[in-house]
């Protein structure tokens, strides 16, 4: 409006946006995605290293005693709910990494029993490798939540995401004088529309673990598992 009411209007090249703007946050978008991905990777593969050394305390114990499974059983749900809140944090808490590896001493000293009941040397380490799979697949997840997409392009695009619409005004007011007058303002609207909602999908991208917004990662899956782990235990 300023512009239009002292005559500014310069007919600028529309590409700007694309190579300034567009450009950056569909690159962000992407590389957001991909480690959303991996994400989900990660944890399919730490969810089924729980489940098989849940399956190797029940079946593999020479004396058949099922007090193995039963312990790994609250083992794997005390896991799955400290991984839970160590990456749901907002803050790089120690505590809950910490916690997280308790689990993980937990797992390899029931490893251990398994051993004193004379499960075979090789089964033991066969065991001892789905616990090594699973530590790999957290501090996979973990290095996810502490290193995101580029901070300084982030910035970068923040910065003339928010100078466009000053910058482009002389535009908006050639096309409002060529054309019919309401005409800038719709498409200076319609563009502010289509950048601000591209930077808001990069935003829920960004972090797949704190549960704000449909394509999260669901951590929190033991209501799911434990009728299985559950049933699979003879009576």
């Amino acid at each position: 409006l300023l512009c239009i009411e002292n005559n500014i209007a310069v007919e600028l090249p529309t590409a700007l946006i694309g190579i300034a703007i567009v450009f950056p946050i569909v690159f962000s978008i992407n590389a957001a995605y991909r480690r959303r991905e991996e994400a989900l990777g990660f944890f399919s593969s730490m969810k089924a290293h729980a489940v098989a050394l849940y399956y190797a305390h029940r079946d593999w114990s020479p004396d058949g005693n099922q007090e193995h499974a039963v312990r790994m059983r609250d083992i794997i749900n005390r896991l799955i709910h400290s991984v839970f809140i160590c990456l749901t944090s907002k803050s790089n808490d120690q505590a809950c990494f910490q916690d997280v590896y308790c689990r993980f001493s937990e797992i390899s000293l029931s490893i251990e029993k398994l051993r004193d009941s004379g499960l075979a040397n090789t089964e033991v380490s066969r065991a001892n490798q789905y616990l090594r799979s699973i530590m790999i697949d957290f501090e996979r997840m973990r290095n996810i939540a502490l290193y995101r997409t580029p901070t300084t392009l982030r910035a970068y695009s923040h910065v003339f995401l928010n100078t466009f619409p000053v910058l482009f005004s002389p535009y908006f007011a050639y096309i409002s004088n060529e054309y019919w007058y309401g005409t800038g303002f719709l498409i200076a609207a319609f563009y502010g529309l289509i950048l601000v909602s591209l930077d808001n999908i990069q935003e829920d991208l960004e972090n797949p673990y704190d549960q704000i917004g449909a394509d999260d990662l669901k951590l929190d899956v033991m209501e799911c598992y434990n009728p299985i782990l559950v049933e699979d235990i003879p009576e």
